[in-house]
Formats: C-alpha cells, sequence, structure tokens
C-alpha cells in the first residue's frame, strides 16, 4: 500500500514538475522612448498611460509578452498587461516595497510574471489533476502523518493515565468537606479532554528551493516563490489551500522554539512535552520551598534587571536554569519571573475568546449562580491554558494558607493577578480600568474556590 502511493506521488510530482518547466517564459516588450512620471520602481518595460487595445497591439500575440501601463481611468493605478492563451490578461499591480498582485510578495516584476505565467499553465494543463488535491489527500497515509499520529497515541494514552490518577486523588481529599452539585459536576467534566491538547499548525508563506512537495495532498507545490506555507512551529510544509483542511495535530519541534517567554502556552507544553509550561513548574516549586512565608508575596517587586535574568536564563537554558538561592536569593525575583511570564504570553491564560465571560459572571450578584457561571466558563479554556490555571490556583490558595506571616489573602493576590492572568481583547484604557475589579474578583473567587472549581 505505502509503496504504491509512492508510485503515485513520484508520478504526480514529475507530471506537475514537467508542466512548470513547459511553461511559457516572460517576454518583456521595452517601450522605445522616455516615459515621464515613470514610477522608480518600475523599469523600461512600463509604457505610460496607454489603453486595453494599446495595450494588446503591443504584446503582438506573444505567449508570456508583458508590459506595464497607466490605467486611463485612474490615474496613478497600475497594471500588467499579459499574453496567455491566446489572449491579453489585465491585473491591477501594486508595490509596498515588493511588487504584488495577489497575496505573493515579488522582488521584480519579472519574477512576479515568471510565477504568474508558471501557476496559469498548470492551472490550464492540470485542473482535473488540482481539483483532486484537497478532495483526494494522502496525508493519512505517509511519512510525516504516520510519525505524528504514533507520537499522539503515545501522548495521549500516557496523559489519560496521569488524568485518571488526578481525578481519584481529587476526590479523595475534596468530596468530604463541599459536596454540592457543583462538586459533582466538577468530577464528571473534569475527564481525559482536559489532557488532549490540541494545537492549530502556526502556517506562514514559504520558499522553497528546489522541487518540493504538500505534505497533506503529496502533490507538488508549483510556482517561483512563495508556492507554499511552512509551519513556523512543527515544519510541516503545505500548499496554502491544504492549510484549510490540515487537522489541528501540530507537534511542535523544540529546534523551533527560539524562545520560552513570549511563546504560546500551548505550543511550549507540547514542545516540552509537559502539562503545563516548565516555567511554571519551577519557579512555583522554588516559591514554596523557600517563599511562602515571606512578607508580602508577590506584591514586593524583585529588581527588574534580576527579573530579566531569570528570563533569560530560561530562554536560553530551559528546564535546566539555575533559580536557587544561591544565584537568587531573594524570592520576589523568583516571583517577578513568574508574573513576568504570565504578562508577556501572546494569549493570556484566561483567554480573549473566554474574557468577556467571565467579566459576565463576575457580574452576578448571586453568589452561587455566579460560581456556578465561573465553572461554566472555565470548562471553555483549553487544555493547556486550563490546566495552568489550576496548578497557579493550588499554589496561591496554600499563600494564602500562609497569610499571618505573608499578609497574602485570596483578595491581595487578586489584585496583583487579575490583570496577569486577564486581558481584555479591546485595547482600550477605559475598559481595562473598568474590568480591574472583576478581574481582581474572580482570581480571588478561583483560589477561594480551587478546591470546588477544579
Amino acid at each position: 500500500m505505502c509503496c504504491s502511493f509512492l508510485i503515485i506521488i513520484i508520478f504526480f510530482f514529475l507530471a506537475v514538475y514537467q508542466l512548470q518547466q513547459e511553461a511559457p517564459r516572460p517576454k518583456r516588450i521595452i517601450c522605445p522612448g522616455e516615459v515621464e512620471n515613470r514610477p522608480k520602481y518600475y523599469g523600461r518595460e512600463f509604457h505610460g498611460i496607454i489603453s486595453r487595445e494599446q495595450a494588446d497591439e503591443l504584446l503582438g500575440g506573444v505567449e508570456g509578452a508583458y508590459i506595464l501601463r497607466e490605467s486611463q481611468r485612474q490615474p496613478g493605478c497600475y497594471t500588467l498587461a499579459l499574453r496567455f492563451g491566446n489572449q491579453t490578461l489585465n491585473y491591477r499591480l501594486f508595490y509596498d516595497g515588493k511588487h504584488f498582485v495577489g497575496e505573493k510578495r515579488f522582488e521584480s516584476i519579472h519574477d512576479l510574471v515568471t510565477d504568474g505565467l508558471i501557476t496559469l499553465y498548470i492551472e490550464t494543463k492540470a485542473s482535473e489533476y488540482i481539483s483532486k488535491m484537497t478532495t483526494n489527500p494522502i496525508y493519512e497515509h505517509i511519512g510525516y502523518a504516520t510519525l505524528l499520529r504514533e507520537k499522539v497515541s503515545r501522548r495521549l494514552s500516557r496523559s489519560k493515565n496521569e488524568s485518571r490518577k488526578t481525578s481519584v486523588t481529587n476526590e479523595e481529599h475534596t468530596a468530604v468537606e463541599k459536596i454540592s452539585s457543583l462538586v459533582r459536576r466538577a468530577a464528571l467534566t473534569h475527564n481525559d479532554n482536559h489532557f488532549n491538547y490540541e494545537k492549530t499548525h502556526n502556517f506562514k508563506v514559504h520558499t522553497f528551493r528546489g522541487p518540493h512537495w504538500c505534505e497533506y495532498c503529496a502533490n507538488f507545490m508549483w510556482g517561483l516563490i512563495a508556492q507554499g506555507v511552512r509551519c513556523s512551529d512543527c515544519g510541516l510544509n503545505v500548499h496554502k489551500q491544504c492549510s484549510k483542511h490540515v487537522p489541528n495535530d501540530c507537534q511542535p519541534d523544540l529546534k523551533r522554539i527560539k524562545k520560552v517567554y513570549c511563546c504560546d502556552l500551548t505550543t511550549l507544553v507540547k514542545a516540552h512535552n509537559t502539562q503545563r509550561p516548565m516555567v511554571v513548574d519551577i519557579c512555583i516549586r522554588e516559591i514554596e520551598a523557600r517563599g511562602l512565608k515571606s512578607e508580602g508575596l508577590y506584591r514586593v517587586s524583585g529588581f527588574t534587571e534580576h527579573i530579566e535574568d531569570v528570563k533569560m536564563a530560561f530562554d536560553r537554558d530551559g528546564e535546566k536554569a539555575d533559580i536557587s538561592a544561591n544565584i537568587y536569593p531573594d524570592i520576589n525575583i523568583i516571583t517577578g519571573a513568574l508574573k513576568l511570564y504570565f504578562r508577556d504570553l501572546p494569549i493570556p491564560v484566561i483567554t480573549y475568546d473566554t474574557y468577556p465571560k467571565f467579566i459576565e459572571a463576575a457580574k452576578i450578584s448571586s453568589a452561587d449562580e455566579r460560581l456556578e457561571a465561573v465553572h461554566d466558563v472555565l470548562m471553555l479554556l483549553p487544555p493547556a491554558h486550563y490546566e495552568t490555571l489550576r496548578y497557579l490556583m493550588i499554589h496561591l490558595k496554600k499563600v494564602t494558607m500562609n497569610e499571618k506571616d505573608n499578609f497574602m489573602n485570596a483578595e491581595n493576590l487578586g489584585i496583583v493577578f487579575g490583570p496577569t492572568l486577564m486581558r481584555s481583547p479591546e485595547d482600550s484604557t477605559l475598559t481595562t480600568l473598568h474590568d480591574m475589579r472583576y478581574q481582581k474578583l474572580i482570581v480571588q473567587i478561583l483560589i477561594e474556590n480551587e478546591d470546588v472549581l477544579f
């Protein structure tokens, strides 16, 4: 079966590659005279203000011939006139430092026309083949996908076992203390799905050197530049049209993750194969080992330059970063580094999607209904965000249990962590100021009811 697919891949690859080589070559039609007001980023192929009919005559019916002209109807707007398939095609032309007609950007008009002719020729000669690319992909039968599926299966199998152990342990400790409908429902909903960390691919337009094919449909990616897209987290290469059909199965490669801070939370977790970001685990372990009784814990700031040192250590050394008392005796440096990690997340722990729902829940006057509403919204968080928040709230609950020494209760921690864990999707100072009391209240509720909500 695998051998047959490989033969099909090679056959189609060679067929389309051959078509690319057969595509007409660009033929620039030079203007014989100097044109006034010619844009500096166009060359002698620019013919000034001429009509479509004049452009068609200049091209002379030669396949691949092209000129640039200024529109008669819209001065200041430019058009690429291109001869292909025994007709003259006119495209609105743009420049923003690079030349483009659609989404692809090109350093020169010659490259743009070359790529355009290749695309037009292949779409004309292989339209049926192209239509089958995304409807009949062989992504699930070959190389990359097979290895990926095996990795996912092993991860999920391991995570499910850990999930069951966690669920049993939590039930033993909390069921007796707070028996309510909310606790019972939480016990049922805290299931294996919380550790099934799906992640979308982070696709970006990419230029491939030499022949290349799509890892979704296994078909050739044609064109001169920007032939397809590549996931910057895992390296998957696919056609742009295929990227819309690829499953959310990105498995980030540590070699591609340049930073720990400012990295998407789910991406970091999957890259390190952990349930939570290792920064959170390492910092919390250090704080609980030597700082729970420290006065003003999380409220008192450490030296900014030392906090930046910790950040650089995690970015450079990852889980091997040394944040022990020998290096950083002031525990406020570690708490500062942890808070900075949360602030630097591109998507906050409490995501932009769930933010308005949490704010609405905080506005409910009935304490029981408010708690129910907060729990419902928690279930909407992505698994990695949920697990990170759960672990942090367990830690902050321990901080409040040492209030007589550190003077930090749930309300004080809510003031500190509200803006750190929650950010409004609206970039408005007025909205931020208005929501601050609700941010504080949500974190306070999460800490005080950690054993019920999670």
